[in-house]
């Protein structure tokens, strides 16, 4: 072995070296004009000697034609793959332009000549002071776009894999009584014809609450997706394109039914497609919380938990398919209600609602 310094050069297998304060191994391996170094993570020799190999075979999956590729061009080649949303696409496509921006004249340097220090501290000074939600969203941009470039062969490994998503603040989530919930909508329709319509608004309102649906889900509904005769609805996530079947419970039925009076078959059910004014001018003039749309679907879940509605078929009532998980998560502060609600069907009598297993398979 040949000392220089604090490193040792292992004579037998060349790109392997040894720190002498630590006495860790390390690898230096050049391949299409770049020295790649990586720490092998042992002191052992023999070990070293083979995570070297596999160091090797894993330059070699790397197309060293494309070496002069652009951390920028790779931006360009991901926004190409994006998907979704309308307004999901917009967002994306803004941060990209602003990741170009804060990369400045090293974005069109070569993607593998930018240490992840560089990527680190880019998104740590544009969104550092920002909340952990813009923050974590850029990264996981960043992330996804350089995973393509790992996949494309253009870069051995993702430079920003190391980084951690920040955790999100607990946030603070409006949510009205139900008592609260029918005073907004009687004030809404107490409104004389303005800006919009008060009633249309009302009705657009109401039946988010009853009913427990988004702005986009209840906007895209259609006289045919209503089945007075089974007491159901079809519905579409606006976000994934699931479709799934909610009933007209009984507490919007009444409602659901004028709605669906005289419309044709491909005929919208609501005149308006979001009520956000009506709802905030009524919250005003009430003296309440700036409660927003989603507040009212909030309340519709809430309400169903305190009146002891099992959670997994709440869930299926949303859209979700992860039998309550989200729900009890989000809604914890319910969860106390719903649990002794459970804990008082257990009884030494048998109630009333239970039907013996025996004679319901009979």
């Amino acid at each position: 072995m040949n000392s220089n310094n604090l490193w040792t050069r292992i004579k037998r297998k060349p790109g392997l070296y040894r720190y002498g304060p630590s006495g860790q191994y390390f690898a230096r391996v050049r391949r299409g004009g770049k020295l790649y170094r990586r720490k092998l993570g042992t002191l052992d020799l023999e070990y070293a000697k083979r995570r070297l190999d596999d160091f090797r075979r894993d330059l070699e999956r790397v197309d060293h034609s494309k070496g002069a590729t652009s951390f920028a061009a790779v931006l360009d080649q991901y926004a190409a793959t994006l998907t979704g949303a309308p307004s999901t696409l917009r967002d994306k496509k803004r941060t990209i332009l602003t990741i170009k921006t804060i990369f400045g004249g090293c974005a069109n340097q070569p993607l593998r000549n930018l240490a992840p220090s560089k990527f680190e501290a880019a998104l740590a000074d544009r969104y550092g002071r920002f909340s952990a939600s813009a923050y974590n969203s850029a990264l996981a941009l960043v992330k996804s776009a350089l995973d393509l470039a790992v996949r494309d062969k253009i870069i051995l490994e993702n430079p920003v894999g190391h980084l951690k998503y920040r955790r999100r603040e607990t946030p603070v989530r409006l949510t009205p009584t139900y008592e609260e919930f029918k005073a907004i909508i009687a004030e809404v329709r107490a409104q004389p014809l303005g800006g919009f319509d008060a009633q249309a608004s009302g009705d657009f309102l109401e039946v988010m609450g009853l009913l427990g649906l988004g702005q986009a889900e209840l906007s895209a509904l259609k006289r045919s997706d209503v089945d007075l005769a089974a007491s159901r609805i079809f519905v579409k996530r606006h976000k994934t394109g699931q479709g799934f079947f909610i009933p007209i419970y009984p507490q919007a039925r009444d409602l659901i039914e004028k709605l669906c009076r005289g419309k044709r078959h491909d005929e919208r059910l609501f005149q308006l497609s979001d009520g956000r004014k009506a709802l905030a001018n009524a919250c005003q003039r009430l003296g309440f919380s700036p409660f927003s749309q989603r507040s009212l679907r909030r309340m519709f879940i809430t309400r169903a938990i305190e009146k002891g509605v099992d959670v997994k078929v709440i869930a299926q009532w949303q859209g979700h398919r992860d039998g309550g998980k989200l729900i009890l998560d989000t809604y914890s502060h319910v969860n106390p209600i719903h649990s002794l609600r459970m804990a008082s069907l257990l009884t030494a009598e048998e109630p009333q609602n239970v039907v013996a297993m025996s004679t319901a398979l009979a």
